[in-house]
């Protein structure tokens, strides 16, 4: 569990400081984010989908549900690397869903039950374990499972929506060069977050399985 624990902090490192880095660097062709995000749902012909601005950093998602892509502030009027490669990334998702990506389509239909069986699951264990109830300690590990099935199948969906971002942008003739390196570092700093998560989950969801062996 501890090097799972020292790569999640070295992942929250490495994408604060990238992004610091790349949100100083301005794209050469001088869009803001929301502009490029116009661009190209209008080139996916995703113009279903609604871009608003939204409060905090790094908090830019897509909302398959809702059909809503929702910019940080930074990103939407920023005009840097780290605001378009962000954007882009984000598009991807919305490809994916307009593609009817299973990975993607998985994940979402996961996220209800995963809330509950994340919130439910040390508490049962720990009941369990304390007062020698090994179904009680079944149950939680079956709920945890749940939980870390959402952090794997998490993986390749953002390792596709990266790569996605990265054909968005040079099909539109929007970054070339030394610009797609650069885009490419901000997306592989975010997506070190999601192994690392992935990596934590899985490590603590072993955990719990030899804790219950040993009842």
């Amino acid at each position: 569990l501890i090097p799972a624990i020292i790569l999640t902090i070295y992942a929250q490192c490495k994408v604060k400081t990238t992004y610091s880095k790349y949100s100083k660097i301005l794209a050469k062709n001088g869009l803001s984010g929301k502009e490029i995000a116009e661009e190209l749902l209008l080139q996916n012909d995703l113009t279903n989908i609604k871009i608003e601005p939204i409060e905090g950093r790094l908090s830019d998602h897509y909302d398959p549900k809702n059909k809503k892509l929702g910019l940080s502030r930074e990103t939407y009027y920023g005009k840097s690397i780290a605001a378009q490669g962000i954007v882009a990334h984000e598009i991807g998702h919305a490809l994916q869903d307009a593609k009817k990506y299973f990975p993607l389509s998985f994940r979402s239909n996961l996220v209800p039950v995963t809330n509950i069986g994340s919130r439910m699951a040390i508490p049962l264990f720990l009941i369990g374990f304390i007062f020698s109830f090994p179904g009680l300690m079944d149950i939680g590990i079956i709920a945890f499972s749940l939980a870390v099935l959402f952090q794997v199948v998490t993986l390749p969906v953002e390792f596709d929506a990266s790569k996605r971002a990265i054909g968005l942008l040079v099909r539109a003739n929007i970054i070339s060069g030394t610009e797609v390196v650069l885009v490419k570092k901000v997306l592989n700093a975010a997506a070190l977050t999601y192994v690392a998560a992935a990596s934590v989950a899985v490590f603590q969801l072993i955990r719990l399985i030899v804790l219950r062996n040993r009842r």
